[in-house]
């Protein structure tokens, strides 16, 4: 097969997925309220209970907003990933995913095309968040917004696979909203992204263990890092691996023969 059909097939999923984002404009708003709001409600609060306004990461001292920014990006990465793994159990339920799964294209090429289409609207969301935190003077180097891309490629692919993860195991739609709870705020709260890793340490030890054994914490780090030009090479790494087992399970959970993507009745 050519390799023009692929990048046709490439094009043709990636501005379904680029289309159907900025025409549902309820997402679109939701994608950024959400951090917008923690961002400056919740760092208002923190203020107000412990009455400081910076947070001492080792030896350098930075506001708050600027500290949970990162962990933000992250979440606006991990909504859109489960977001777009529930448009994937929508088409599947309407049978267009059964339509794109039957051409001639190979498996792993049509799911990952969708997950990079994914991961770019994640991006923009994300570029967009930037830009309106940056009117409310929070803001990074401005080399740090172009270190920072790379960075957001691989963590979009890494929480945009466990999501696909998760729609290939859910077989109707109606399952999927409380699965998206228990996995999506117990990733956030357990990390990294509103309180460094040492400060939830002196709390409980075996708290911080487990944000160390979760791939959210090292996506968060990655972005941290990026954003001020610096490479966290265990963070990018960790994460990387997480997506790659994330995917190779997401594909083989889509393969007819494991029968996850037929209906065998209510679940």
């Amino acid at each position: 097969m050519r390799a023009s059909a692929f990048l046709i097939c490439f094009k043709g999923i990636a501005t379904r997925e680029v289309l159907r984002f900025f025409q549902q404009r309820e997402r679109f708003l939701a994608a950024l309220i959400r951090p917008l709001f923690w961002l400056l409600v919740f760092a208002a609060g923190f203020r107000a209970a412990l009455g400081v306004s910076i947070i001492p990461p080792y030896e350098t001292y930075i506001t708050y907003e600027v500290y949970i920014t990162p962990g933000l990006i992250g979440m606006i990465q991990l909504f859109n990933g489960m977001q777009s793994s529930l448009s994937m159990i929508y088409d599947r339920e309407m049978g267009s995913m059964r339509v794109l799964m039957t051409s001639p294209m190979p498996r792993w090429f049509l799911l990952i095309s969708k997950l990079l289409a994914g991961t770019a609207v994640s991006i923009i969301q994300v570029y967009v968040f930037l830009g309106i935190a940056f009117l409310f003077e929070i803001e990074a180097p401005a080399i740090g917004y172009l270190a920072l891309l790379p960075v957001l490629v691989v963590t979009g692919l890494m929480l945009g696979a466990l999501g696909m993860l998760l729609s290939a195991t859910v077989r109707q739609l109606e399952n999927f909203a409380g699965i998206m709870n228990f996995v999506i705020f117990p990733m956030f709260f357990l990390s990294s992204a509103l309180y460094p890793l040492w400060k939830i340490g002196e709390s409980s030890p075996l708290l911080r263990q487990i944000c160390e054994l979760n791939p959210f914490t090292y996506a968060v780090e990655s972005i941290r890092f990026a954003l001020y030009q610096q490479f966290n090479v265990t963070a990018f790494f960790v994460t990387a691996i997480a997506g790659v087992c994330f995917l190779l399970l997401a594909i083989k959970g889509y393969s007819p023969a494991k029968g996850m993507m037929q209906r065998k009745g209510p679940s």
